[in-house]
């Protein structure tokens, strides 16, 4: 138990992190209460020029430095709300129509309420329900839901405990993770100009100093570089985009929306319709070519078949010049503001940034803008001064130097030594890519082309075609989750919904600190802690600013009877005899051997270090000597090959027409691929008569996916939520004026967004910010069913994104960008209608789960 009396303690806050920390914080307590979150000054603790605090000069004289604190966000601020959120699963709970000695009900599962039960209950519950499906259908009839984003915990890892135990049992099904926020870069770029682990993210070192230096411009393309990294990587990219307007380099945005970043930042703001990127792209190539508005040699020397590409876009291939007239009604982009892009960017050093990709990345084909990016960088000759592509999420991505557009670190710190998550493994015989669950839980056998999809392999995996189930292997009737929230933040959640409920599944256990989501439909619940209520050890490696190493002494007490992920594990482990080789140690002993191999143990001692609380890693010396992002490939690209087949950038990929010539989604050479086999999420289909406008669902600003919806400091915001005359605060659905004056739609009206898959909920709001033919809604709202798979009250518009992926060779997620109606609602008359679904789990107001959801006591 942590001491009652008042306390500091340093955690990291990273909401979204795969265990590598970020957005560090001071967690201040008193009587064993959170009193409140704050940052944390560097330098409490060490002198501050032993850090080597770092500086970069614009060529104007303005600078861009570390401040002396950490940099959390809003969604760290207030995470005691939900730390302290009445919808804290308290204590293990039962699906009460589920008896595993008798009738299972699988049917009821998503609406049947809980009741109580012991650890000791659940436990056996667990270990006996694994040793039969074990005995009765082979390990690979577990699959381990054990991937996705958590909380910043290296031992007691929100995602991965169970992995080692079902391990140690002899194996499992895993639910491998493809790159969801890097699908187009990995379908699509990697096969353009290589760029492993994930085809984005060319080499950006030093990339902030040299466009301080060099550049005139970064064209922030698709996404919210500000918002979208409060969950990963604080306030900092903030700060450089506010340092890039002092520094007199312009920040043109082109998204659909006018996004908070660009509302707060942006020079010009270009509004172009969801998942028409590519056809503008494609125009701007024109207009170089056109023009000469490049250089040839250059791009010749740099690629190999460019002659393909200018085949396609000058119309000798299929007979269309894909000039800004073709562009213009397709993109809502004038010609005329086609050619002046493209002759301001030829002109001047121009960057392009992202946050992982923004929606293009995860909609129809988004294989395509992502290869045409890459094109129209490497025209304009990648890795000149002050021109380059930056991600202003991933600084430190999983330890990668060479994607740290910041000066450097002398080092970062390893947590692998005592990681225990489990979310990439391809070592399972058994796998199944997430965006194909459902599929392969209702309508076994499945298979893709597209290898072990997870993040990170090399390229020509994607090349190797895959079966669920394999050889000697069966189907899936059981699921182990730690991270349950599939349905409202991947593609086709309605259909996941019936997956969940279907008879195959003869016993799901979730684990998770909240109830909600996919929790709302598992047998078992296991109660699991956040992580200040733990003691752990963890880093800091997404702030921009400095890398950290944190002892993360335990702020508060467990909530209820909830146990970390990590122990509550442990106690299924137990009842199986397995405990001593799952733990592998004492927490105490864990966390010293994960300093002790951090490579921070050179710096200081273990004392030193649990005595002070955290470490920060100086700034490297002489990083301003450092490389250069791409500026020696740019140089001399004989010298650097990259990892395509030939070495060099691929306008037409070798590898993709060796393997799929005759792939029209995905051509050898990049195309704008508006709907085919696989979509028809587009104004130019047929399809588009009955759904007319563009759903664009980015990441939210009050939450990180579906993280932080029930706190109620946040739901108080206008942006946030919009009350409804029943009471209720519906996700809102920004709706141009013009859009809103033909539908008769009114700021505050209760509408539902639809198409064939189904129907959510939400509230208008009346803004010019988003593009006529378009309408936005923040994705990650928490799945409240009216109708399940059918009907949502919450807002979670995941349950009506595509089920298909991202084309029939590119398993990815689709999750942006898709077709849809609105219609106006009375829910005063929906709540006669459905008078039991519509009030049945969270509170109108506050976003708790109802009492009713949970059998008491005596009742």
């Amino acid at each position: 138990m942590p001491e009652t009396s008042g306390k500091t303690v340093y955690k990291s806050l990273g909401l979204c992190g795969f265990g590598l920390g970020s957005n560090s914080a001071a967690v201040d307590v008193k009587d064993g209460k959170i009193l409140r979150i704050r940052p944390m000054h560097y330098d409490e603790k060490y002198d501050y020029e032993s850090m080597r605090p770092w500086k970069i000069t614009a060529r104007n004289g303005a600078v861009l430095e570390p401040k002396t604190h950490t940099l959390p966000t809003p969604l760290q601020y207030a995470y005691k709300k939900r730390v302290y959120s009445k919808n804290r699963v308290p204590y293990p709970l039962k699906r009460v129509d589920w008896d595993p000695n008798g009738e299972r009900h699988p049917e009821t599962r998503g609406e049947a309420k809980y009741v109580r039960i012991s650890w000791d209950e659940a436990t056996d519950i667990v270990a006996s329900e694994l040793k039969r499906i074990y005995a009765e259908y082979g390990p690979f009839a577990v699959l381990a839901q054990i991937d996705g984003h958590g909380e910043s915990k290296i031992i007691h890892a929100a995602h991965g405990c169970p992995g080692k135990l079902l391990d140690l049992l002899g194996g499992y099904t895993l639910q491998a993770r493809q790159p969801d926020s890097w699908e187009g870069w990995t379908w699509g770029a990697k096969h353009i100009w290589g760029m492993d682990p994930v085809g984005k993210q060319a080499h950006t070192e030093n990339l902030f100093k040299d466009i301080a230096e060099n550049g005139d411009c970064v064209i922030m393309w698709s996404g919210d570089p500000e918002t979208t990294p409060w969950g990963w990587g604080g306030m900092m990219p903030g700060r450089v985009e506010s340092f890039l307007t002092e520094a007199g380099i312009k920040q043109i945005f082109i998204t659909p929306d006018l996004n908070y970043a660009a509302a707060a930042h942006a020079d010009k703001w270009i509004p172009v319709l969801p998942n028409t990127d590519a056809a503008l792209q494609c125009a701007i190539a024109y207009v170089w070519m056109k023009e000469g508005l490049y250089d040839r040699e250059w791009v010749e020397s740099h690629s190999v078949g460019f002659d393909w590409f200018e085949r396609y876009i000058l119309g000798g291939e299929d007979g269309v010049a894909k000039t800004p007239a073709w562009a213009a009604p397709i993109t809502g982009v004038s010609a005329r503001q086609i050619k002046a892009l493209a002759r301001y960017w030829a002109k001047h050093a121009v960057s392009i940034g992202h946050c992982a990709g923004g929606g293009l990345i995860r909609a129809a084909y988004s294989s395509e803008p992502a290869r045409l990016e890459v094109c129209l960088l490497t025209m304009q000759q990648l890795g000149k001064p002050g021109a380059g592509q930056i991600n202003f999420m991933d600084v430190g991505l999983f330890g990668i130097d060479d994607i740290y557009p910041f000066p450097r670190c002398e080092l970062q710190p390893d947590m692998n030594s005592v990681y225990h998550g489990w979310a990439m493994l391809t070592e399972p015989v058994n796998f199944i890519p997430k965006t194909l669950i459902p599929q392969a839980i209702m309508n076994p056998p499945v298979h893709w082309s597209g290898g072990h999809v997870i993040a990170g392999m090399p390229a020509q995996d994607q090349f190797i075609e895959w079966d669920f189930p394999q050889p000697g292997a069966g189907e899936i009737h059981m699921i182990w989750t730690d991270s349950p929230c599939w349905q409202t933040c991947w593609n086709g959640g309605n259909e996941m919904q019936r997956a969940l409920r279907h008879p195959n599944l003869q016993f799901i256990v979730a684990q998770h600190p909240w109830l909600e989501n996919d929790a709302l439909f598992a047998d078992i619940i296991l109660p699991t802690t956040t992580k200040l209520e733990v003691n752990d050890i963890s880093s800091d490696l997404f702030s921009g600013q400095y890398n950290m190493i944190l002892h993360e002494e335990q702020a508060v007490p467990h909530v209820g009877e909830s146990l970390s992920d990590w122990e509550a594990v442990g106690e299924v482990a137990k009842k199986l005899g397995l405990y001593e080789q799952y733990a592998e140690g004492t927490e105490e002993e864990l966390i010293k051997k994960g300093f002790e191999n951090s490579g921070c143990e050179k710096y200081l001692t273990y004392e030193e270090w649990m005595e002070k609380g955290y470490f920060v890693v100086p700034t490297a010396e002489n990083w301003e000597n450092d490389r250069l992002h791409m500026r020696p490939w740019y140089e001399d690209p004989d010298s650097e090959p990259l990892s395509t087949p030939t070495g060099k950038i691929e306008f037409y990929s070798t590898a993709l027409a060796e393997h799929y010539p005759d792939d029209v989604e995905r051509p050898p050479v990049p195309h704008f691929v508006p709907y085919g086999e696989s979509h028809s999420e587009s104004l130019l289909h047929p399809r588009a008569k009955e759904y007319p406008f563009l759903l664009i669902t980015n990441h939210p600003r009050w939450r990180v996916h579906a993280n932080n919806d029930d706190n109620t400091w946040m739901r108080e915001f206008e942006t946030c939520k919009v009350k409804g005359p029943d009471g209720y605060l519906y996700e809102p659905i920004w709706v141009n004026p013009l859009d809103a004056g033909r539908l008769n739609l009114h700021d505050g009206d209760i509408c539902k967004i639809f198409n064939e898959r189904g129907a959510v909920l939400g509230g208008v709001r009346l803004s010019e910010r988003v593009i006529p033919g378009a309408l936005y809604q923040d994705h990650g709202a928490r799945v409240d069913s009216i109708v399940i798979g059918e009907f949502d009250r919450g807002g979670a518009n995941n349950l009506i994104c595509p089920s298909n992926t991202t084309s029939k060779n590119c398993p990815g997620e689709v999750t942006n960008s898709f077709l849809i109606n609105i219609a106006k609602v009375d829910v005063l008359e929906l709540a006669k209608q459905y008078p039991v679904e519509f009030a049945k789990f969270y509170d109108k107001d506050t976003g708790h789960v109802a009492e009713s959801c949970i059998i008491k006591e005596g009742r």
